[in-house]
């Protein structure tokens, strides 16, 4: 395991897996933000829903935005959220 990371869900992505956040120590080959995204959905039920299009789901580990291949560890806040629409 890597460390305890936290976990913040926002919007529709709340409703799926059915809470507002939580903290998780994902296994040591959980090192990019995309292997974390495989990892979650892989743990089934809501977040299996939720993650199942990752083209609708937006990434921000400590506050800012990062991409598929951005590092994750120990102790960083990993938010998933909607792609934000202005108007």
């Amino acid at each position: 395991m890597i460390g305890a990371m936290k976990l913040v869900y926002f919007a529709w992505l709340r409703e799926r897996v059915g809470k507002a956040g939580e903290t998780l120590s994902p296994p040591a080959n959980v090192t990019t933000v995309g292997a974390l995204l495989e990892w979650l959905k892989g743990q089934g039920g809501g977040y299996a829903e939720a993650l199942k299009d990752l083209s609708a789901v937006r990434v921000a580990v400590n506050q800012e935005y990062a991409g598929p291949e951005a590092k994750v560890g120990a102790n960083d806040e990993v938010a998933l959220f909607p792609p934000v629409t202005g108007g």
